[in-house]
């Protein structure tokens, strides 16, 4: 984490949840231009908010001017409660998400997640979409297709995964993300983890998100 990041706690239905939260260096933006939600990898593997994927998904919203959040899921690090494989999760971003729209009301919201965090953001969408009140863009890294029952996202999502992911391969994604036409943005030699490929997850994200 930066030295300015925020440390706070949220109450989910399984108890209190540790989160985390970077925002745009001062005088750089006017105020946040929007909120990003970002979800950590599995829980039972070693997934926590610190994992290098997501401070680096976090990093590049800060860098497009967003709120960027993060959080500990249920049994995580200081948050209580245990894994619900999915399901609590989403109830927790979910929280998450009303947390932050009572501190910035009305902000454009962006759900970005990787491997386990990718099927949380897509089942809130979901919720979101149902609400009428959907996210403005996804960013998935590192897809769970294949591992979770992903369901469809719309189709302007940003979808980043290695060539050489041997934890969800490549194939997987393609097999999914083929029906719904939806590009897939592949880093040549990249594993699972994206050990030192991070920068091309940061660089894709900024570049893209206007377009």
């Amino acid at each position: 984490m930066n030295v300015r990041t925020q440390q706070f706690f949220i109450a989910g239905a399984a108890g209190p949840l540790e989160c985390a939260l970077d925002l745009p260096e001062p005088g750089q933006f006017s105020a946040p231009r929007g909120i990003a939600l970002i979800a950590h990898p599995h829980p039972l593997y070693g997934g926590t908010m610190d994992n290098k994927v997501a401070q680096t998904l976090a990093r590049a919203f800060v860098a497009l001017g967003y709120a960027a959040a993060r959080m500990n899921f249920r049994g995580v690090g200081q948050s209580a409660g245990t894994h619900d494989e999915g399901r609590g999760e989403t109830d927790d971003m979910a929280a998450l998400l009303a947390h932050m729209l009572q501190q910035y009301p009305h902000a454009a919201v962006a759900l970005a997640g990787f491997s386990f965090g990718t099927f949380v953001q897509a089942q809130l969408q979901q919720r979101l979409i149902a609400q009428q009140s959907p996210a403005e863009r996804l960013v998935l890294v590192g897809c769970a297709a294949g591992k979770w029952p992903m369901p469809p996202v719309p189709a302007n999502t940003i979808l980043i995964h290695g060539e050489r992911d041997d934890t969800i391969p490549l194939t997987d994604v393609l097999d999914w993300a083929r029906p719904q036409d939806l590009p897939v943005i592949v880093i040549p030699g990249a594993d699972h983890f994206f050990h030192r490929k991070l920068q091309h997850i940061k660089n894709l994200v900024v570049e893209l998100w206007h377009r």
